[in-house]
């Protein structure tokens, strides 16, 4: 069964900020991986990102974080970005922070 792909506002302003083309299009190729068996490809997150999935991508630095709607079979891509254990600018830290204040909610384009 193919998984229709979707990404957040925020998602997509993340992929578009990536100055590196090849990086951004492997990105892309890895987030389009998604449409097939996305729950069995990701890592179940835990604690306030519960119920939230994350790949890695471009080898091991970037990730991307993805919530899987199985009722209407989409995967929509809420966050990505560079994995930097201990900075402010990791992508958890990052993801973290957005759905404490409520702004990781599903709002595609």
């Amino acid at each position: 069964m193919r998984w229709t792909i979707k990404l957040t506002k925020a998602a997509a302003k993340q992929l578009v900020a990536i100055k590196d083309t090849r990086i951004r299009e492997s990105i892309s190729r890895r987030i389009n991986g998604l449409a097939e068996n996305p729950d069995l490809q990701g890592k179940s997150l835990s604690e306030e990102l519960a119920g939230y999935y994350s790949i890695r991508a471009v080898g091991q630095r970037y990730r991307i974080l993805y919530k899987i709607q199985a009722e209407q079979v989409i995967v929509v891509v809420v966050a990505l970005g560079i994995r930097k254990e201990g900075d402010k600018k990791d992508i958890y830290a990052l993801a973290t922070k957005l759905a404490r204040l409520g702004l990781l909610d599903i709002d595609t384009e």
